[in-house]
């Protein structure tokens, strides 16, 4: 059973930047697609960033320009996937999740917090 873990959250100011972490306890294929969503209090949970085993990439029309995803790994696995978030907003407030779908699974993280205060 392939766990996600999602670290790097917490409080930052408005213009300000953080970094998330997601980390498979197992072996994902190199070719499964990670990504990442977000839920805000009150709001349905949404695509933020989206990267396919050839590194396409994708990305919700909210983030575009600001946030970056990427991902690593050696030997046709994945070994982490990163959100690199600038210039955040209020609004960028929310629970972060950490998804992928490899043979046939649909994994969750658990989430990670990210405040941003004005």
């Amino acid at each position: 059973q392939v766990q996600l873990v999602e670290s790097g959250g917490g409080l930052v100011q408005s213009g300000g930047s953080m970094r998330l972490s997601c980390v498979p306890s197992g072996r994902i294929s190199g070719i499964a697609p990670m990504s990442w969503w977000r839920q805000a209090p009150g709001k349905e949970r949404e695509l933020v960033a989206r990267v396919d085993g050839m590194h396409t990439k994708n990305y919700g029309d909210s983030v575009k320009g600001r946030f970056t995803i990427s991902r690593d790994g050696v030997r046709n696995t994945v070994n982490t996937v990163y959100l690199k978030m600038n210039d955040l907003q209020p609004e960028d407030t929310g629970i972060y999740y950490c998804r992928t779908y490899d043979r046939g699974r649909d994994y969750w993280g658990p989430g990670t917090q990210v405040t941003v205060s004005s």
